[in-house]
């Protein structure tokens, strides 16, 4: 092949995809991947000069208020407050939850005991009667929670 004919083709290959980019009603670009842009770009560093204790108790802050330190200093700097984001779960939930787990798992014992025909002894017995206790008080603390 000589360097004529391979520069001839190169330049009718270039002129192809430029007349399929004009077809298209766009340039020919690579079609990239990834995660999509935001709305509100922010990508200006803010320089902040602390002394390691101060940037110990922001990031404190920061963490108490369930938000990065960016989050925190902006929502401080531009409304003069910082508000607490909730994105954990309270301590009563979880307690319920695992009071819920609990009973579940003994009532799936006590189920599977009686479903191959074993009698239930004194003690699996008073551990129904505490279950239905706690189920009781569950239920009240729900009632009171949601009034």
């Amino acid at each position: 092949m000589s360097i004529g004919f391979r520069k001839k083709l190169m330049l009718a290959h270039s002129l192809i995809i430029k007349e399929k980019g004009e077809m298209e009603g766009k340039a020919h670009k690579r079609m990239l991947g990834g995660r999509p842009s935001k709305a509100i770009k922010r990508n200006k560093p803010l320089t902040v000069k602390c002394t390691t204790i101060e940037k110990a108790i922001i990031s404190g802050k920061a963490k108490k208020m369930n938000q990065s330190v960016s989050e925190y200093l902006r929502t401080l700097g531009l409304n003069g407050k910082s508000v607490m984001a909730i994105k954990t779960i309270p301590k009563e939930i979880l307690a319920l939850c695992g009071a819920l787990n609990h009973v579940g798992a003994l009532l799936n014992q006590i189920a599977k005991r009686r479903n191959s025909n074993d009698e239930l002894n004194a003690l699996e017995r008073a551990d129904l009667a505490l279950l239905q206790l706690k189920i009781k008080e569950v239920v009240e603390v729900i009632k009171t929670g949601i009034k």
